[in-house]
């Protein structure tokens, strides 16, 4: 196997392993907006992962990881709506809940 094809090999696995993360990111938010009745917008984190791998089909056809447009701009593009749908889902999910642990009192 030459590096070319191993370089190949391993961004394919990195893209299914990426995939399969935003599988279970997916599941996650929608159970919490079943369940809640919050909008967690959950259809979206399918775009980031379109996006992910057009960058790693784009990378592994011309055998390099950096300097290609598309890929590059593909691959920021979806880190950058990964993080913001991320801090979304999570700020649903963290914000305004009642802490019921009171520090003890002081005699």
């Amino acid at each position: 196997m030459t590096a070319p094809e191993l370089s190949q090999l391993l961004m394919l696995y990195t893209w299914f392993a990426l995939a399969a993360l935003l599988f279970f990111f997916v599941l996650i938010a929608r159970f919490y907006e079943k369940f809640s009745g919050e909008r967690t917008f959950f259809r979206w984190l399918v775009l980031p992962a379109a996006l992910f791998g057009i960058a790693t089909v784009r990378y592994a056809s011309i055998d390099m990881v950096t300097n290609d447009p598309v890929g590059d701009v593909s691959m920021a593009l979806g880190g950058i709506l990964l993080i913001g749908l991320s801090v979304h889902i999570y700020r649903r999910m963290t914000s305004g809940r009642i802490h019921t642990h009171r520090p003890p009192e002081q005699k």
